[in-house]
């Protein structure tokens, strides 16, 4: 993973002593809520509901122990033990004390993490597929470029105050697991019919009060030429950009109202005024980032480790080793390796919460068996990448000692949630009681109904995907009531969708009736191993209408 030189830790320092004065300065009344507002932001402090908020960044959610090990102790120091990690690949800490961000900003440094662009309108945290490097289908390791991109856009100067905040994805593989048709900018890793290595660009993807699904503007752009492109797509929504209206303010929805044709001339016009200067990448500069992520050699045998069993053992021994190696494990490119998810999701638990005691004993594990290395997802889980076979049983048990090893991953207790009215100012429902009802009701049943995509949001801005989810979960205010509208068939996949909307907004009390109806309606018509997706696409969504509302 990308380390610091000299001039990036001075940068974060004089970052942090510039916020600790200007923090103090907004505490002693020498600045306004409104003059502080844009610059704590930029900082990534929010203030919610009950205290205010710090988003802290993890570039394209890769993580290392000892980063890993600080975000523990400032969950211990500053905040109530725990953290929550989000669908930008980002932790969230909910309770810290205004006077003593500084003091966080100041020890993140200390292991070359900030919180730099987290919030504001800027180009924020950039995103990745989880599984790069370690799968079979990628065109390419996506990782190196998602750096450049980061190095290239942090504190920009062009580009610090954007008509609004501005989210990037990068995928290597067809299979799309970073959501980059819902971005702003979306890349796709492709080869030309000569074998050349080079990016599709998608733009004006995003969810939000808008949903949008982002559409090609450039089916091939060489990779040499990649920064000086998205560089011209950005001038002109920097230019465009509606700034009279924060509703009609994203690039979605200027690149609607233009047609993508006309925005695409615009951005050419404008590409080729810089696409031979300074932003042209050269073949140093991208194998020097590239030999940043080159792993270990992998090991063809490997002795189990005390306590352990091996594979094949394990499974015809362990039942509930074998539910879990079979849910939460995947395929790895490396002969003898897996790749394990870490679930977030347990019963006990908000989903994504994670506490600052697991938190230390991930990284004591990923020392052990994962090369220090930890690895973030936008459906709020962990992962670690490179797991030899014969330390899998090892490592179920030590997950299960700390609660991280629920076998539910891409199920329906696997549920994206945002925090909802619990924490955030913006929203309009709860979201963590919803789903903790849901998970209570289902969660011995979720390996029998198969994969499932359920997101909820608790209010319009989107942040737990509602929009996308197979099932879609949105709160709403009724007139100082909390409601719930739910729409299905959505997909986050290389076939991005949005969902369509189920009919009229359920009453809290119904919400998990609803979602136990709309399962059976799926489990009463589904053909053979079709899966939910497939069964509402096939019988149509006015099929689950009669159950869920006949019954109200």
């Amino acid at each position: 993973m990308y380390q610091y030189n000299e001039f990036d830790q001075t940068q974060i320092d004089e970052r942090v002593a510039q916020f600790r004065e200007q923090t103090d300065r907004f505490l002693a009344g020498a600045l306004t809520e409104e003059q502080f507002r844009p610059l704590r932001l930029m900082n990534g402090l929010y203030f919610q509901t009950h205290a205010p908020m710090l988003r802290v960044n993890i570039p394209y959610g890769l993580l290392s122990s000892k980063q890993l090990r600080m975000l523990a102790h400032i969950s211990r120091k500053y905040d109530k033990d725990y953290a929550h990690f989000t669908t930008r690949q980002n932790i969230q800490y909910n309770w810290p004390e205004l006077a003593q961000v500084p003091d966080i900003l100041a020890d993140l440094a200390t292991v070359q993490m900030h919180a730099i662009q987290s919030s504001g309108n800027c180009i924020r945290n950039i995103t990745s597929d989880p599984l790069a490097g370690i799968q079979a289908d990628e065109v390419e390791d996506p990782r190196p470029y998602c750096e450049i991109i980061r190095q290239w856009s942090t504190l920009h100067p062009e580009f610090s105050y954007l008509p609004r905040k501005f989210k990037f994805a990068v995928s290597g593989s067809p299979k799309d697991r970073a959501a980059t048709e819902v971005h702003d900018i979306g890349i796709h890793m492709v080869r030309n019919s000569a074998g050349e290595l080079g990016f599709e660009v998608l733009v004006g993807g995003g969810l939000g009060r808008t949903p949008m699904i982002g559409q090609v503007i450039n089916s091939f752009v060489d990779e040499k030429d990649i920064l000086s492109y998205v560089e011209a797509i950005l001038r002109v929504y920097n230019r465009f950009g509606r700034r009279d209206n924060k509703y009609k303010a994203r690039i979605k929805i200027l690149v609607k109202a233009t047609g993508l044709a006309a925005f695409k001339e615009q951005v050419e016009t404008e590409w080729h005024t810089i696409k031979n200067g300074p932003l042209k990448l050269s073949q140093e500069r991208i194998d020097r980032v590239k030999n940043l992520f080159i792993k270990q050699p992998y090991l063809v045998e490997k002795e189990p480790c005390l306590n352990s069993l091996p594979l094949e053992q394990a499974l015809e021994t362990n039942e509930q080793f074998k539910a879990w190696f079979k849910q939460n494990t995947l395929a790895h490119k490396q002969a003898n390796y897996r790749i394990v998810y870490l679930s977030l999701k347990s019963p006990n638990r908000p989903p994504g919460d994670i506490t600052d005691q697991q938190m230390d004993t991930v990284a004591d594990l990923a020392d052990e068996l994962n090369a220090g290395e930890i690895r973030t997802t936008h459906d709020q889980n962990l992962i670690f990448a490179d797991i030899h076979q014969n330390d899998l049983y090892y490592l179920w048990q030590k997950l299960q000692e700390i609660d991280l090893a629920t076998a539910n991953i891409g199920t329906l207790t696997d549920m994206i949630c945002c925090p909802g009215l619990d924490f955030c100012s913006l929203a309009n429902a709860s979201s963590i009681d919803i789903s903790q009802n849901i998970t209570q009701r289902f969660k011995d049943s979720t390996t029998e109904l198969g994969d499932i995509r359920l997101k909820m949001s608790g209010c319009m801005n989107g942040c737990g995907h509602h929009s996308i989810g197979e099932i879609g979960i949105l709160g709403v205010d009724k007139k100082g009531e909390q409601w719930y509208q739910f729409t299905l068939g959505g997909s986050d996949s290389e076939a991005s969708k949005l969902g369509q909307r189920l009919g009229p907004a359920i009453a809290k009390e119904n919400v998990t009736k609803t979602v136990e109806d709309i399962l059976d309606i799926y489990t009463e018509n589904k053909q053979n191993s079709e899966t939910f997706a497939e069964t509402c696409h096939r019988i149509g969504i006015d099929s689950f209408k009669e159950r869920v509302y006949g019954s109200r």
